[in-house]
């Protein structure tokens, strides 16, 4: 049986909030602040994250989407992101009838390369989208201090990075509003889910119309919306997680540590956090020439290593695109995620390692 590189870790704390949701009856909720659960979640984030406010949707894509509706983003404006990421980052740009324009990142941790983002920004930039890939903290400093010159509002794709923290600071919170995912093989799962952060009470307020078909007190639809409510079901798993995550991030980071010093003096490319970062440790990635034969060992050995993403967005065939980056192509051809997840025990990690040296 293969170990998976991360898998969803519940008990039976979400199992009763299910079941009791179930035995009320109230599955949904249409009302302006959501349902109890919704509610109860969010207020948990906005006290991990240190966030004013959160809004609770039903996926991590549609947090993006929400966020870009929340900016006025629209058909002939262009939206600057990695295309070193997962493909919704850029979908949901198309989906509100911008265009991606793809910016190349740095190799000492996969994120968003402020150099080439300054020269992609043009009259028609109307927001950045980093990326906290893998859990790791992309250069917001410099990003946001781009931004601030040439006034562009940024969105954090802080789908991978929830308890991921710059200078202390949580992923989500350095910008207009941060973007999560509550996907099964998250660092915290609401099944599927999302939710998004923001300092700014106008944004919120607009947030909760976008989640709602534009609706306030029902019927009332006052800007253009979408059904992208989180369902109580997933709330209640959400709610759980919450109260368990500094767990789930403690051991991840115990695993990860391990790992590094088993690896030590391998002829890989380790992750190495900089100064002032703490990753969740969501992708422990390392890169290697020897990728594809380190991976295929390490999978026949029952260790689930996993590619992410050997296709850039750019090179997806529906988006097929021909852009410079040099960067990004390296990292699709050398990167590999190796399992930390809490349920990994030490002998995984030490095989791993072993198998890793040996190649």
């Amino acid at each position: 049986m293969k170990i998976p590189v991360n898998i969803p870790i519940v008990g039976r704390e979400e199992i009763a909030e299910v079941t009791a949701v179930l035995k009320k009856g109230t599955l949904t909720s249409a009302a302006r602040d959501g349902g109890p659960n919704v509610q109860e979640f969010e207020r948990l984030v906005c006290s991990f994250v240190k966030s004013k406010y959160a809004i609770a949707v039903n996926s991590g894509t549609a947090a993006l989407q929400a966020a870009l509706y929340a900016l006025d983003v629209k058909s002939g404006d262009e939206v600057v992101l990695p295309s070193f990421t997962f493909v919704a980052t850029a979908n949901s740009v198309v989906s509100v009838g911008a265009k991606p324009v793809f910016v190349d990142i740095r190799r000492d941790n996969y994120t968003m390369d402020p150099e080439d983002l300054r020269k992609k920004i043009t009259k028609k930039t109307k927001a950045i989208i980093p990326v906290h890939l893998y859990g790791n903290v992309s250069y917001i400093d410099e990003i946001s201090e781009i931004a601030r010159k040439s006034h562009i509002p940024i969105i954090e794709d802080a789908a991978q990075s929830m308890g991921s923290t710059y200078r202390g600071k949580q992923t989500g919170t350095f910008s207009e509003l941060g973007c999560f995912s509550l996907y099964a093989a998250k660092v915290m799962t609401s099944g599927e889910g999302g939710v998004i952060t923001t300092s700014s009470e106008k944004l919120r307020d607009k947030l909760l119309m976008i989640r709602n078909h534009g609706m306030v007190h029902g019927y009332d639809t006052r800007i253009l919306g979408l059904n992208l409510r989180l369902p109580e079901i997933n709330a209640a798993i959400a709610k759980v997680q919450m109260k368990k995550l500094a767990g789930f991030l403690r051991k991840r980071s115990q695993n990860a540590k391990i790992l590094t010093e088993l690896l030590s003096g391998a002829d890989v490319t380790l992750p190495i956090p900089r100064k002032h970062e703490k990753v969740n440790w969501y992708l422990y990635t390392i890169a290697s020439k020897n990728r594809d034969k380190i991976s295929k060992a390490l999978n026949e050995n029952g260790i689930g290593a996993t590619v992410y993403y050997g296709m850039p967005v750019h090179k997806t065939p529906y988006y097929n695109q021909k852009a410079k980056l040099p960067n990004t192509e390296w990292a699709a051809k050398s990167v590999l995620s190796l399992p930390v997840q809490p349920q990994i025990t030490q002998k995984h990690l030490q095989t791993t390692a072993r198998i890793i040296k040996s190649l």
